[in-house]
């Protein structure tokens, strides 16, 4: 495999993550430096049907590092779902002289890949690159950091509010199927309750909760909610909420693709940076089709089907942690 690769493109693909630049910073200066040629997909699955692949150069990732965003822009591609699609996707990496790809991106972003190097034979390497960290095979993805940094910044704001008002603050944060952002933020911005979607909680038990606060006086009170939780997002539950319980003057924040942007934590970038390298070192090392994580500070691989099939569980023992915090 080492004597095969010589030509490897790198895209971006589905939400972006502020760590992403610094991910294609990482893999575009790896592969320079093992003497492989780099190309840039834009747009990713979408460009790579289109043909728009160019070649990148050191100097092209300069000064990119710190940014959020994607330099390569990112897609949904619709068209890359059919057969039809990844043919004409093939085309073009082979009108290109590509060898390998490496994809950075969350679920569907890999599960485009394990179908794709299914089909056809050239190897695939997955950077999980996503704010909401819900892929197994690495203990944190790009973006995850920054996100709920992004987040807690937010909330402190809203507390300021909330406590010279004598307010309930219902704070929507990303989530749809996973209730990583919400729990760490939660925790960090210490709010009385989370609501994530792993986990059933009835507004009967979230109101008994919220007069508990009442009751000794608490001024204000934060509720963190995950915009896939089963009751709805922050506005339908503070709906169904102030109908049984008006303690508070009840108010909805939705934070919304602020989340996606700014520039990425150091954490982040390390991260990133640290997957690039790693992504390079597995083609080189005969790796294909899987994705390259970290799980307990060490560079792993995991197959596609496992990253993508496997259902990340988030830590018991902080979830008890939040609502014991939260008395």
């Amino acid at each position: 495999m080492q004597n095969k690769i010589k030509r490897v493109a790198v895209f971006c693909s589905g939400g972006d993550a502020p760590g992403m630049n610094a991910a294609i910073r990482a893999v575009v200066r790896s592969a320079t430096y093992r003497g492989l040629h780099i190309f840039g997909i834009l747009r990713g699955y979408e460009g790579m049907i289109d043909g728009n692949i160019n070649r990148l150069e050191t100097k092209d990732v300069g000064n990119i590092i710190h940014r959020g965003g994607t330099v390569l822009k990112t897609a949904r591609s619709k068209a890359f779902m059919t057969k039809s699609g990844r043919k004409k996707a093939y085309e073009s990496l082979v009108a290109h002289d590509i060898d390998a790809c490496i994809a950075i991106g969350g679920n569907g972003t890999l599960t485009g890949a394990q179908i794709f190097s299914k089909e056809y034979p050239i190897p695939m390497i997955g950077i999980p690159g996503t704010i909401d960290n819900d892929l197994f095979g690495s203990d944190y993805t790009i973006g995850f950091d920054t996100a709920i940094n992004t987040a807690v910044e937010a909330v402190d704001k809203i507390r300021d509010t909330a406590d010279s008002h004598n307010r309930l603050f219902f704070v929507e944060v990303m989530g749809r199927h996973s209730g990583f952002i919400a729990l760490s933020t939660g925790i960090g911005s210490g709010s009385a309750s989370v609501l994530i979607p792993e986990k059933e909680t009835r507004i009967s038990d979230l109101i008994k909760m919220l007069k508990k606060g009442s009751k000794r006086n608490k001024l204000f009170s934060l509720v963190i909610v995950a915009e896939g939780h089963h009751e709805g997002g922050a506005a339908a539950i503070a709906k169904k909420v102030n109908k049984d319980f008006d303690y508070y003057d009840t108010k909805v924040a939705i934070i919304g693709h602020l989340q996606r942007g700014g520039s990425p934590t150091a954490a982040d970038r390390v991260l990133a940076s640290r997957l690039g390298y790693g992504a390079i070192e597995a083609l080189l090392n005969g790796e294909e089709n899987v994705m390259v994580g970290v799980v307990n500070n060490k560079i792993c691989y995991t197959p596609f089907k496992a990253a993508v099939n496997t259902e990340k569980s988030l830590d018991e023992d902080l979830m008890r942690m939040a609502e014991i915090l939260a008395l």
